[in-house]
């Protein structure tokens, strides 16, 4: 699995692969041509709620990543995080986020839950 994670605002790079915004809202101040983003994925980013939980307390990552985890566990997670496998498996992906903490954002909890639950080898 080759998976990076890479602020939206951070210059292309023909290593990024497919390049997927996994925020819900569009990043501020930047052009969609600039962005060069393959795919928005929004069902795959935190709900609004979330987002605003998190964002009013960032020392509250491990419960994040916990409620996010469940949240993508639901109808529009499992969908979304389909999706992203089968791109995952076509070669590189970069997951963009435009959040300012390089560490403790989505991008970065996506990324661990992609980990923490990738299939099984048969």
């Amino acid at each position: 699995m080759t998976v990076r994670i890479k602020r939206v605002y951070d210059a292309p790079e023909a290593s990024d692969g497919m390049r997927i915004l996994v925020d819900r809202l569009w990043p501020r101040g930047i052009a969609k041509e600039k962005a060069r983003i393959d795919l928005w994925l929004k069902d795959i980013s935190p709900s609004d709620d979330l987002r605003r939980r998190f964002h009013a307390r960032p020392e509250s990552w491990d419960e994040f990543r916990t409620l996010y985890a469940e949240e993508l566990e639901g109808d529009a997670g499992r969908i979304a995080a389909a999706e992203l496998r089968r791109h995952i498996a076509e070669g590189p992906v970069t997951l963009l986020y435009a959040a300012r903490d390089e560490q403790h954002n989505n991008a970065a909890a996506l990324k661990l839950w992609l980990e923490e639950n990738a299939p099984k080898p048969r």
